[in-house]
């Protein structure tokens, strides 16, 4: 199901207005704009440091972006990289699958006034274990939002996740069931990976807070 048959999706962040075109009628489903991207980003937003006022604020070390490398997986029109980028998240790659490029980059291009800067962009196939050193791991930060839906996906996705975090690093996964072998396949192997912690609900932005849509923080397995 999409979230909105509208061609232009507008989000707000902070004082800044960004601006997604995508094309439902395409066959890759990277060129739509997904909810799980936008909750993401205004949750972010209602727990960054610098700007919340809530108190105490248990998002507050994860959150705080200054001098932080980023890399983006499946970041189809760039929703959440941008967003994060206005965040704080200066250093980051948005990363895709070929066919996906030209949607996220006309999407860069179009919100370049507002960025004011032309953000990084790098191919990547998760099980293409070249792609993922070429990117040049450790991150401190790996974004993802609604990237499970093929079951086949699920395992290089997550080794891919588990191949460019830091061992203090985070995953923040914005998250829909989309399909329920996808579902049940990723949260067996996230859990054998990851100490996964699921954002309360009421923790979301409340003007973005959809029934169906979860944020996750993952953080690496400490080796013992």
């Amino acid at each position: 199901m999409k979230f909105t048959d509208s061609p232009v999706i507008d989000l707000k962040v902070l004082d800044s207005q960004l601006s997604f075109h995508q094309d439902n009628g395409s066959m890759h489903v990277g060129t739509s704009v997904w909810p799980c991207s936008l909750v993401l980003v205004k949750f972010i937003e209602r727990w960054h440091p610098q700007t919340s006022s809530i108190t105490p604020n248990p998002y507050a070390d994860i959150l705080n972006f200054h001098n932080k490398r980023g890399v983006e997986l499946g970041a189809g029109c760039g929703v959440a990289s941008m967003g994060i980028y206005l965040l704080g998240l200066q250093n980051i790659i948005i990363t895709d699958i070929p066919p996906v490029m030209p949607a996220l980059k006309h999407n860069l291009k179009r919100n370049k006034p507002v960025l004011k800067k032309s953000l990084k962009t790098a191919q990547l196939n998760w099980g293409n274990g070249e792609q993922v050193k070429a990117l040049c791991p450790p991150f401190d930060v790996v974004v993802a939002t609604d990237v499970v839906y093929l079951e086949e996906t699920v395992g290089p996705l997550l080794l891919a996740m588990e191949s460019l975090v830091g061992d203090n690093g985070v995953v923040l996964l914005g998250y829909q069931l989309r399909s329920p072998e996808a579902h049940t396949k990723f949260w067996e192997l996230c859990g054998e990976m990851f100490d996964v912690e699921k954002v309360p609900n009421e923790h979301l932005h409340p003007e973005y807070a959809y029934e169906e849509t979860d944020v996750y923080i993952l953080r690496k397995k400490k080796k013992i």
